[in-house]
């Protein structure tokens, strides 16, 4: 029975053999009885969001002329022979007028005229007065087009990626993309990625409509990327499917991973031995060993025994983290009825062969 345990298949390690590796025995891992406070300080974890750069910049008036951004001018005098209306007509239309990258237009007869920075009313004042040097009361209509300066670009994970000017109703974040069609994944995996000049920043997509200071005001030449959540745990041993698992949302517990892989395997898990691998930063793990002179990334074994009292409570509260490994042992009893078929098996075979050989006498 013995030789036969030795040579059965299994899942993977035993508990001994998993304890056998603790730091208490001269290995390098430590392993911990998951409780209320290793669930605490377990659960840090990397956060997404915006930083107050972003979130504190402003929402740009929706007239404030941009470099690249597209005027039109039409011009009115009162006299017949206008320096820029055309004779036997009152008024001159001057179509598709670009701000230039240094922020001026150019007006015939007005000169440079400062355009970014300000509204088309203050260009029409500013105008208005040049004019006014050279023909008697000039009336000046200005309006601002959609131009290249004030825009952002989508790409990713929603209906229509492009270029988007910013106008009245698409100042900030989440009107751009509602504007873009929305996200074409899941909302509970898609992260948001907003990039302005040096500076980058993720959110998740849900929290953009959950809370109002992630929907940030948009800066011409910002960068929107909207992706997947690729983060995902591995798990192994007796339960309903061994694999690399994607989360499904933005958090995910032991209990939820268990189920996620189909529980349990009823004829083969043993409760009692639920195990998560996982590398913890030396600040965390300090803190979860009491081991002040620890130095760099720690090994960490979290054990959950659901047969405790209050396990599936701490199950349920014990947060999956991006790369962890959950894995189940296999009941002893499932060694055992291991051992006993493959006992009775070979016993089985002799039979069959002493028959067959008795038959050919």
């Amino acid at each position: 029975m013995l030789l036969a345990t030795c040579g059965l298949p299994r899942s993977g390690p035993t508990s001994s053999e998993i304890y056998a590796g603790s730091v208490l025995r001269e290995g390098d891992a430590f392993i911990l009885v998951v409780d209320d406070r290793i669930n605490y300080i377990s659960a840090v974890s990397p956060a997404l969001g915006f930083s107050q750069s972003f979130i504190n910049a402003g929402v740009l008036g929706s007239d404030t002329i941009q470099p690249g951004d597209i005027l039109g001018l039409t011009i009115w005098e009162n006299v017949d022979d206008g320096l820029l209306v055309p004779t036997g007509q009152n008024a001159t239309v001057l179509e598709e007028v670009q701000v230039d990258g240094s922020g001026f237009i150019f007006v015939p007869y007005a000169g440079r005229i400062r355009a970014a920075g300000n509204t088309p009313e203050a260009v029409r004042r500013i105008i208005s007065e040049q004019l006014e040097e050279q023909t008697p009361d000039p009336q000046v209509q200005v309006r601002r087009l959609a131009g290249d300066g004030s825009t952002v670009s989508i790409v990713g994970a929603v209906t229509a990626q492009g270029v988007y000017p910013i106008e009245r109703p698409t100042r900030t974040l989440a009107a751009m993309l509602a504007e873009a069609g929305g996200v074409t994944i899941e909302p509970e995996i898609a992260q948001v990625t907003l990039v302005r000049g040096g500076q980058r920043a993720t959110a998740w997509f849900t929290d953009i409509y959950d809370h109002p200071s992630y929907d940030v005001p948009l800066r011409s030449g910002d960068r929107i990327v909207v992706e997947e959540d690729t983060r995902s745990f591995t798990a192994l041993g007796a339960t309903g499917t061994q694999d690399l698992v994607p989360f499904q949302s933005k958090t995910i517990s032991a209990l939820e991973a268990i189920a996620q892989v189909g529980g349990l395997s009823s004829t083969s898990a043993d409760p009692t031995g639920v195990f998560v691998f996982r590398n913890e930063p030396e600040e965390i793990a300090r803190q979860l060993t009491g081991v002040e002179n620890l130095q760099g990334t720690q090994r960490i074994v979290y054990v959950l025994d659901l047969t405790r009292p209050n396990g599936l409570f701490f199950a349920r509260d014990f947060a999956i983290r991006d790369e962890d490994t959950v894995y189940v042992t296999e009941a002893p009893f499932s060694q055992f009825s291991k051992v006993i078929s493959a006992i009775t098996g070979t016993l089985g075979s002799v039979d069959t062969i002493s028959s067959a050989a008795t038959g050919f006498e």
